[in-house]
């Protein structure tokens, strides 16, 4: 299972998830609101937007909600929101890297509280570089792979210019270059296939393999990080069998 798999991640937390749905809404909001912001609140002109108001409805977020964030991003109606893109960097237990993007209306705040975290779960803060060298800026796509074929999405994403595409029990993940991302999902949709999400995300080179305990260790600080308002993302290179996926499943039953 790779590094940047989602379902390495997801599916774990998907009880936790449940339990602060308040709080996941809150970050899918924000991505929307930054969205707008950057690029205007047409989502047909802006497909960071559509991508980010797609996985918002997916995640049912109320739609009132989601056109105010749209409001609020582009400055209509007189509210305006404003955050400032952070990235920090870490290593947690095994020496599993962590790039820690934060969306903040407020650096001092951000950078004491993921210092915090960090350090109280057993991770160290990296200098700048440290880590980051070895991420790369890639799409993400994630398919649930209802109502269509493996080959079907196999051939419709490679032919859309997809770099790697690995099955998961429950689906896909399709990896792109930042830059074909759009493409890539355009095609999915054209061919009728649906998709779950479409992200840019940081995908490490170099994965480190992370046994039972020390992957516990690692989402047990990822979970800390993702209570934090200030903490949008964070991506490592931690890389686990499916043995491992599945003890980790089992803790969460």
């Amino acid at each position: 299972m790779s590094g940047h798999s989602k379902w390495a991640t997801t599916k774990h937390k998907k009880a936790a998830i449940d339990a602060k749905r308040a709080k996941a809404w809150a970050k899918l909001i924000k991505n929307i609101e930054v969205a707008a912001r950057l690029g205007g609140p047409d989502e047909s002109g802006n497909p960071t937007l559509y991508d980010a108001v797609l996985k918002a409805k997916k995640t049912s977020v109320p739609k009132d909600n989601i056109e105010r964030a749209i409001k609020r991003g582009a400055g209509i109606g007189g509210e305006a929101v404003e955050y400032t893109t952070i990235m920090y960097e870490a290593y947690a237990a095994g020496g599993v890297a962590m790039l820690i993007e934060c969306l903040t209306d407020n650096k001092n705040r951000a950078a004491a509280e993921v210092r915090t975290i960090v350090t109280r779960n057993g991770g160290n803060m990296a200098d700048p570089g440290s880590v980051s060298f070895n991420f790369e800026r890639k799409g993400v796509i994630v398919v649930s792979g209802e109502g269509t074929t493996e080959d079907d999405i196999m051939m419709t994403a490679l032919e859309a210019g997809a770099q790697e595409i690995e099955a998961h029990p429950e689906g896909f993940e399709i990896v792109t270059e930042a830059s074909d991302m759009v493409g890539v999902r355009q095609a999915l949709q054209a061919a009728g296939i649906d998709y779950n999400s479409a992200d840019a995300e940081f995908v490490a080179g170099v994965k480190v393999p992370a046994d039972v305990d020390t992957a516990r260790k690692v989402f047990k600080l990822i979970d800390a990080l993702d209570d934090s308002d200030d903490v949008q993302n964070v991506f490592t290179n931690i890389d686990i069998t499916d043995e491992v996926a599945e003890q980790l499943d089992a803790d969460d039953e």
